[in-house]
């Protein structure tokens, strides 16, 4: 089911809104009368990270912690 709710009572039932929407209902906000958002489920989505996936694909130069010139220094204002 489709509810659609004012802004004003959005913010004074958004306790009840967010129950329907866990319940399966779809809860939109309009305001003055044009519907603004939808209230939605979040998905968790567990992204496992893999160290070291990166390895091999860029270089760091053996100079990257050098002092910066004169020029660069101007430029960044320092």
């Amino acid at each position: 089911m489709i509810i659609q709710e004012n802004m004003h009572e959005a913010k004074t039932h958004f306790s009840a809104l967010v129950q329907r929407v866990l319940a399966g209902d779809k809860v939109v906000i309009a305001k003055a009368g044009h519907p603004v958002v939808q209230i939605v489920p979040y998905q968790h989505t567990s992204k496992s990270r893999t160290p070291g996936s990166a390895f091999g694909q860029f270089e760091i130069l053996g100079d990257f912690d050098a002092p910066l010139c004169e020029k660069e220094l101007e430029m960044w204002g320092l």
